[in-house]
């Protein structure tokens, strides 16, 4: 066997530990592009579901392709792919849809997250594919969820993240509203398709019920995150505007800027924490008036706080601010870039970094798990497989014999 060869077996053979995850023993289908679908089946691939992520023959998921490239493919999608089976599929094709529609058969999860009705038009509807596989749970995320006026419109992560109330607080009052630098909502809505799939499983395997949809709208996914936003509007009519950098409401909590130029963030909003934050910057009569000694008090006088704050931030460099700091046990952060995190003891000791190596050999850090679990914890098995790197052996799985797959793949269909 070529070296080559050896490694795609090595690739291809389960986990030696793979019994020991928690999700050992799942099947889950990914018919899902980009961030919210691949994101919630990633999770479950790295906790143990065995994950078969169908893609078009013609690119595959564009994600393939998305930010900073290595050899053409992208560093993101060695993450965003890693523990995936990757098999290709023509779903214009009857024989490609014949294929999905097995896989999907004897699959416990499928998640998906094209427009609604575009399932529906290929034949793999919610009715169908339950007729099939009555024990089926279909997570389903889109822009606006499967029902309303909006559902058939397109809808991003940026879409979600606007209609639902992240965007138009974030930001600085005098200015117009800011993104996240990542797709956040994208991300947050894949990590409550992968909950609401884990308690539809939880109801089948304890309430005896069958498979179910999960409906997860991106905007919803947002929404559901706004704190207090809803209940302060429907009583006082409060709407929540751009504060900067300070958290509304709740004081000293915001960022500050050192005399050598970098960012420290500083949570001193706990009375006890408030008391000592004064005490080590020297400000003993502001850490004993009676005035301060709760948020409320704290945060009616918060341009005077944080003035002082500001002023005493800009006399020490930031390593000096962040051990005073730490001494007075006051929460408190420099703004983290990558190259911080690389260099960070923190991030070390939980191995928040592993090292993994490339089709080429070369060898990259990736993100660790997360969360941690003491005794059943996930672990990177393999990276984003190559295109379609797990068609055949899928398909033979299904029961299909070697002159059919050729056929199928002569005809277009995979």
């Amino acid at each position: 066997m070529t070296e080559a060869k050896n490694d795609e077996a090595q690739q291809n053979e389960a986990p030696r530990d793979a019994a020991a995850k928690p999700l050992a023993g799942l099947k889950v289908v990914e018919l899902g592009t980009l961030i919210a679908g691949p994101f919630c089946t990633r999770i479950m691939g790295e906790f143990g579901a065995e994950v078969v992520k169908v893609e078009s023959p013609d690119g595959g998921d564009p994600l393939r392709k998305w930010r900073k490239l290595y050899e053409g493919t992208s560093l993101w999608w060695a993450v965003q792919g890693r523990n995936k089976k990757s098999v290709t599929a023509n779903l214009k094709h009857p024989e490609g849809l014949a294929f999905v529609r097995k896989l999907i058969a004897e699959a416990d999860i499928l998640v998906e997250n094209f427009r609604p009705g575009v399932l529906e038009k290929l034949g793999l509807g919610w009715e169908t594919l339950k007729a099939d596989n009555p024990g089926l749970v279909m997570v389903r995320l889109s822009g606006f969820g499967q029902t309303g006026p909006y559902k058939d419109q397109p809808g991003f992560g940026a879409v979600g993240e606007s209609m639902g109330g992240l965007r138009y607080i974030t930001g600085f009052p005098d200015r117009p509203p800011v993104r996240t630098g990542i797709s956040i909502g994208d991300s947050i809505a894949a990590l409550w398709g992968a909950i609401g799939a884990l308690m539809a499983l939880r109801h089948k395997e304890v309430n005896g019920g069958a498979g179910q949809v999960v409906d997860v709208a991106l905007y919803e996914a947002v929404f559901a995150m706004m704190e207090s936003m809803v209940p302060e509007f429907d009583v006082f009519g409060f709407v929540r505007e751009r504060t900067g950098n300070i958290m509304p409401g709740i004081t000293p909590s915001s960022t500050h800027t050192t005399k050598d130029g970098k960012h420290v963030t500083i949570g001193a909003n706990g009375d006890a924490i408030f008391k000592r934050f004064m005490l080590a910057i020297g400000r003993p009569e502001l850490a004993d008036d009676p005035t301060l000694a709760d948020n409320a008090g704290r945060d009616a006088r918060r341009d005077e706080i944080y003035a002082l704050i500001d002023d005493w931030c800009a006399l020490h460099d930031e390593a000096e601010v962040l051990a005073i700091l730490a001494a007075a046990e006051v929460p408190s952060s420099r703004i983290y870039s990558a190259a911080d995190m690389f260099a960070d003891p923190q991030f070390i000791a939980r191995q928040m970094f592993e090292s993994a190596r490339l089709p080429d050999g070369k060898e990259l850090k990736i993100p660790g798990i997360v969360p941690k679990l003491s005794e059943t914890p996930g672990s990177t098995e393999w990276l984003g497989a190559a295109l379609g790197e797990h068609t055949d052996a899928v398909l033979a799985g299904l029961g299909y014999s070697p002159e059919k797959i050729a056929a199928l793949r002569s005809e277009g269909a995979v």
